[in-house]
């Protein structure tokens, strides 16, 4: 241990300073979090630029829980957390290259003082585990299930959770059956919905349901300004209802919200994802968000594609969304969105740039606009 220049060398590796606790290539995020959470005055922790990676199988490169609640860790630079690890993991067993069932989780105990802001989340493969529960998750009562250990590959959130998730980018990521970027499962404990705002969600594959975003039955979500691009839901057969003997998924959203759940959805963007929204909660509401060809071409076959569907009600205003709508409760007015076919006159393109905002004046309240960090 060394004083230097107000920082303090921490067990050889973390670095302790007054802005918070500093990680670099090489450290441990997981042994600043826990140094945060002992501290009773400092509960930031800054991640420097660059690749971090697990340095064993288990079911999380990082893991927020109880304890853990009140930190927020923040990305200096570009950081990468990934699942990935081809050093430890076996080139023929599935799943590879990952090595954890979940790049990072939010566990029981989670309030929304608790934030995890500017990093890159990738390289979820389907690696599932179930070792080591206990010391991500210490509460035993609630029941773990299967969503709980193969959902979330790129964020599980779980129980009585509710963190703040600001300036993420989530790409590339496979889990089967659902929710392949983030997995919401709050076991009917929603009434303090998760934050997921100013993020982009893309190029992520889930052989089910929700490829980009899946909130589970009793669960709930803010989606403000974020962008959804190239996500796959539906890769293959699913693996649960086979298992179970019930209907399958077969042509769900990239973001898809079960029943009795919840979100609010504002100012996102939707584009070129296999299907847009499947929203079978009725309690949501879809507000100045842009919907434009989520007809990407992959996935299973011989099922049409579709911007949103809202068959069970909700609210739906100051969207454009150009293709297809359903909607038997008759919740999405022409009359307060602007609708392909729909609205009277010729639906205006958006005319969208390289980071997906639409320029055409018509959209200047509605759709996605990155925020560039603080």
């Amino acid at each position: 241990m060394w004083i230097g220049l107000s920082v303090l060398r921490v067990s050889g590796a973390i670095t302790l300073s007054k802005d918070g606790y500093h990680v670099f290539p090489g450290d441990n995020i997981q042994d600043a979090l826990q140094q945060a959470a002992e501290s009773k005055t400092n509960k930031i922790v800054k991640v420097h630029a660059g690749e971090y990676r697990p340095n064993s199988k288990r079911q999380a490169l990082i893991w927020f829980n109880k304890m853990h609640d009140g930190i927020r860790l923040e990305a200096e630079g570009s950081v990468i957390l990934t699942a990935a690890n081809a050093q430890l993991a076996v080139a023929s067993e599935p799943g590879f290259p990952a090595v954890v069932n979940h790049v990072v989780y939010f566990g029981d105990g989670i309030s929304s003082n608790t934030v995890l802001k500017g990093v890159r989340i990738t390289g979820a493969n389907n690696f599932v585990t179930k070792e080591r529960t206990r010391q991500m998750e210490p509460d035993q009562t609630l029941p773990k299930n299967f969503f709980f250990f193969a959902d979330g590959g790129g964020i599980k959130i779980f129980g009585r959770s509710s963190p703040i998730i600001q300036n993420v980018e989530v790409v590339d990521n496979f889990s089967s059956p659902c929710g392949a970027g983030i997995s919401v499962q709050h076991e009917g404990f929603n009434q303090t919905p998760v934050l997921i705002e100013n993020c982009v969600v893309r190029s992520n594959r889930a052989q089910a349901t929700g490829a980009a975003i899946d909130l589970l039955a009793g669960s709930s979500a803010r989606l403000i300004n974020c962008l959804f691009v190239g996500n796959v839901s539906n890769t293959g057969e699913d693996v649960v209802a086979k298992n179970s003997g019930e209907r399958p998924f077969v042509n769900n959203g990239v973001l898809t919200v079960f029943w009795n759940s919840r979100a609010e959805v504002r100012n996102c963007t939707f584009i070129g994802n296999r299907n847009g929204v499947d929203d079978m909660g009725g309690q949501s509401s879809y507000v100045n968000c842009v919907f434009v060809d989520n007809k990407l071409d992959a996935g299973l076959k011989g099922f049409a594609r579709y911007e949103l569907a809202v068959n069970a009600g909700g609210k739906v205003s100051g969207c454009f969304i150009n293709g297809t709508v359903h909607d038997v409760a008759h919740v999405v007015s022409a009359q307060e969105n602007v609708l392909e076919g729909l609205s009277g006159r010729t639906f205006p393109p958006p005319k969208f740039n390289q980071s997906f905002v639409p320029e055409a004046p018509e959209y200047k309240h509605a759709g996605y606009r990155p925020i560039s960090p603080d």
